[in-house]
C-alpha cells in the first residue's frame, strides 16, 4: 500500500488469465492489462473451438468468451485491457475436448501451426474470436478492449490477417487499438516494415523471442541455463524495436518473464 504513490517511468500493466482475478487484481495501481491470454479463457471453456463449429454452436463459443473478456473490460474500465488472440500450440489444443480431432501432429510445435498463420490458413476460429470482440466493445460498451496478434511471421501474414479483422467489421479508431507481438527475429529485423503495414502498438514477448534468438528451448533442462533475456543480442533486439516504435510514434511493451524478474 506504500507503495501506490511511486511514479514509474513506464506505464505498468499486468499479464492476466483467470476471470476470477480480475477484480482484486484492477484494485492495484496498475494502468491497466497489457496481456490477457486466449488460451487460459478458451482452456476454461474446455472446449476446441472447432467442436463448437462442427456442433454448430459457434455463437455459444463466441458467447461464452465474450462474457469472460467482459469481466476483465470491466473491473479495469477505462484503463486498456490487450487480449491476445489465440496462440495455443498443437500440442497444447489436444488436451480440449475434441483436440485430437483437429490438430495435426507436429515433430516441433513451437515452429509449427501457430499464430497468425493459423488465422489465414483456417479463420473460422478467429472469426469467433473476432466476433466476441466486438459483442464486447459493441453491445457491452467496454470500448477499452483492444485486440494483440501473435507469432506474425511476415509482413504479408499481418497484412492478411489485418484483411479478416477488417471484413469482420472492427476497424482500428482511436479507442480499438491494433498490436502485434514481436516474438520472432524476423520482426525485429523488418521491425520498421511491420509497423509500416499500419499497426497501433508492439508487445515483445520476450520468451519466445529469446528463446529464437538463442536457439534455446527454455522448458529443456539440458540446455535451459544457455537461456538468458540479458544476453547482449537480446539487449540490442529489445532496444531496436523499442527505438523504431518510438520514431514511428507508436506503443511498445514487454509482456514475457523477463520484466516480471
Amino acid at each position: 500500500k506504500k507503495q501506490q504513490d511511486l511514479k514509474t517511468a513506464t506505464k505498468v500493466y499486468v499479464n492476466l488469465a483467470e476471470p476470477e482475478l480480475a477484480s482484486k487484481i484492477s484494485a492495484y495501481p496498475v494502468d491497466g492489462i497489457g496481456l490477457l491470454r486466449a488460451e487460459f479463457i478458451i482452456a476454461h471453456i474446455g472446449k476446441h473451438p472447432k467442436k463448437f463449429i462442427e456442433e454448430g454452436k459457434g455463437k455459444e463459443f463466441t458467447d461464452r468468451l465474450a462474457d469472460d473478456i467482459a469481466s476483465f473490460c470491466k473491473a479495469f474500465y477505462p484503463r486498456p485491457v490487450l487480449y491476445r488472440a489465440t496462440d495455443f500450440k498443437t500440442n497444447e489444443y489436444k488436451s480440449l475436448i475434441g483436440g485430437k480431432e483437429y490438430e495435426p501432429e507436429e515433430a516441433n510445435p513451437m515452429l509449427g501451426y501457430r499464430g497468425a498463420y493459423r488465422y489465414i490458413h483456417d479463420k473460422r476460429v478467429f472469426e469467433l474470436e473476432l466476433a466476441a470482440i466486438k459483442k464486447v466493445r459493441e453491445k457491452m460498451g467496454l470500448t477499452n478492449l483492444r485486440l494483440m496478434i501473435p507469432f506474425v511471421r511476415t509482413v504479408k501474414d499481418l497484412a492478411l490477417v489485418k484483411k479478416v479483422i477488417y471484413d469482420a467489421g472492427l476497424k482500428r479508431s482511436h479507442t480499438f487499438k491494433l498490436f502485434m507481438m514481436v516474438e520472432i527475429p524476423s520482426n525485429v529485423i523488418l521491425i520498421d516494415d511491420f509497423i509500416n503495414e499500419g499497426i497501433d502498438g508492439i508487445s515483445i514477448g520476450s520468451n519466445d523471442l529469446t528463446m529464437l534468438t538463442l536457439g534455446v528451448d527454455r522448458d529443456n533442462q539440458e540446455v535451459e541455463s544457455e537461456f538468458d533475456e540479458q544476453n547482449k543480442a537480446m539487449l540490442w533486439s529489445f532496444e531496436r524495436v523499442i527505438k523504431a516504435a518510438r520514431e514511428h510514434g507508436i506503443e511498445s511493451g514487454m509482456c514475457g518473464q523477463a520484466p516480471s524478474e
